[in-house]
């Protein structure tokens, strides 16, 4: 056996001559894994920064239908405080000019209840008498009116039930007026609606006296129309 022959190798693959058989060279199993990993890795920044731009040009992710239902309640929270500033502003502009507001223990209350909820007349004019209003009455609300207002409450009265209407008012939040020129006297006759809550809390109330009490001294001293209560907001 040659010395060349390798180690193994019988007389088959004995060396002979001055020819050599060709050796690979091994492969570098380090550079492409390597290779591979780098690949991966900039396919991965790729999609990662497609779905970027996506998700930028795309409404955030959402879909359509989403991005619809946020803006229709939107619109339906616009056209409801669009509905409840109009409602106030027709509200103020019913009333006649005050010049002099009277004090609480002026003004007489018929309390009635316009909802399923038993015990709110009860309730409520007790609160109010301990503000210092005289009760007439209370009870359910008469038919025209019963489960019929939606708002916390509407107060009905005469023309001389003007000033009486506004300290009265003051005690709720999101009250509607009504001025019934058919009545007389300055008997307020207050209709407890299903937003009803409370009574609007009394320093509260004795702060919107006091702003109400002071533009009427204004009106007195250079009458001029009323201010409005709000502008309806366009959606």
């Amino acid at each position: 056996m040659s010395m060349l022959t390798p180690p193994g190798m019988g007389g088959k693959y004995r060396i002979t001559g001055n020819q050599y058989p060709r050796m690979r060279r091994p492969r570098n199993r380090g550079r492409i894994v390597a290779a591979v990993l780098a690949t991966v890795v900039v396919v991965g920044l790729i999609g990662y920064g497609t779905l970027q731009l996506i998700d930028v040009f795309g409404g955030g992710g959402k879909d359509p239908a989403s991005i619809a239902q946020a803006a229709a309640a939107k619109k339906r929270e616009c056209e409801a405080a669009s509905a409840k500033a109009s409602a106030a502003a027709a509200s103020a502009a019913a009333l006649p000019l005050v010049t002099k507001l009277p004090e609480t223990g002026q003004v007489t209350i018929n309390v009635y209840n316009a909802t399923a909820k038993s015990g709110l007349a009860k309730d409520t004019a007790d609160a109010l008498a301990a503000r210092g209003f005289k009760i007439g009455t209370f009870g359910n609300a008469p038919p025209e009116y019963d489960r019929k207002v939606k708002q916390p409450a509407l107060l009905v009265g005469g023309t001389k039930a003007a000033a009486a209407l506004q300290v009265v008012g003051a005690q709720l939040t999101g009250t509607v007026t009504k001025i019934d020129a058919k009545r007389s006297g300055a008997v307020v006759d207050l209709m407890i609606g299903n937003a009803f809550k409370k009574l609007t809390a009394e320093k509260a109330a004795a702060k919107t006296l006091k702003t109400l009490k002071a533009r009427a001294a204004q009106a007195k001293a250079s009458p001029s129309p009323a201010p409005s209560a709000g502008t309806a907001k366009s959606c």
